[in-house]
């Protein structure tokens, strides 16, 4: 069954609301999906409606935005309970969106003489009761200086950069934990995008593999073939689920629903509870 795995809205980074999103996703090959928004569930109910109106496979989703010490290393969600322990979850992620929004923005306007605030940032996120992101940060001072959203990001708040913050980010075996206390199934996010060298990389993916992991997303936009390959041996010869998502966000030129091609296979059909 053709899928695509990854995608946000705008109740976290994402341009879309769920239903428009949806709608695009019904206009490609894509029969299966999942809306996968940072830290939170919160636009699922609208997608899941929507994908029933457009006849097409719905399996509810999120990111968890976790790092191994600074290193982003994000975790997906399948399947999960929007339960009490997704709930004080998401209460504690949102309580720890707001204090590293604040360092971000302190470290920015020191650097940059701007004078950017918490509400400016909060202006760019359009679904309130959402933790608050970095790119809502970056988008008020792309404004402030009149510069694409996502330059700024990479200049001044990715990993390595002046105003970056890791503070109140969960490791990801504690995203993992969270998904399966939920009831889902955890997947390890684009790891071709994991800034590290290729044998702590590797170090990493096993001891995750080892403590839990369900799957790793070895289809991804920005996956070379030779990392698909690799990721997907990785996978096969632990038994692990091999799932693959666009990552889109917006109408940016980057990405795109339903690219790369990927084909869910039996086992993660079983898995994620889609049946024919």
């Amino acid at each position: 069954m053709r899928a695509d795995l990854h995608m946000h809205s705008v109740c976290s980074d994402g341009a879309l609301a769920p239903a428009e999103l949806v709608f695009r996703v019904s206009q490609t090959p894509v029969r299966l999906f999942s809306l996968t928004d940072h830290d939170g569930m919160t636009g699922i109910s609208e997608a899941a409606a929507a994908a029933e109106r457009y006849g097409l496979r719905f399996v509810s989703g999120w990111e968890i935005s976790s790092y191994e010490g600074d290193t982003k290393v994000h975790v997906l969600g399948y399947g999960c309970r929007a339960d009490s322990c997704y709930r004080d979850f998401l209460a504690e992620r949102m309580r720890g969106a707001m204090l590293r929004a604040k360092e971000m923005i302190e470290k920015a306007n020191a650097l940059l003489k701007t004078n950017v605030t918490v509400k400016d940032a909060e202006g760019e996120r359009r679904k309130k009761n959402t933790p608050l992101h970095a790119m809502h940060v970056a988008r008020a001072f792309g404004k402030k200086l009149n510069r694409r959203a996502g330059d700024v990001y990479r200049a001044y708040f990715d990993k390595g950069c002046p105003a970056f913050s890791a503070q109140c980010r969960p490791d990801p075996l504690r995203a993992i934990e969270v998904i399966h206390a939920c009831g889902g199934i955890a997947v390890l996010a684009h790891p071709g995008r994991i800034a590290l060298d290729f044998s702590e990389r590797e170090s990493l993916m096993r001891s995750l593999a080892e403590r839990g992991l369900n799957g790793i997303e070895c289809v991804y936009t920005t996956h070379t073939a030779k990392e698909t390959e690799y990721f997907t041996a990785f996978a096969r010869a632990r038994n692990m689920l091999v799932t693959g998502g666009s990552d889109f966000h917006a109408d940016d030129g980057e990405r795109f629903i339903g690219l790369p091609p990927f084909q869910a296979d039996g086992a993660l059909l079983n898995a994620l509870k889609v049946f024919p």
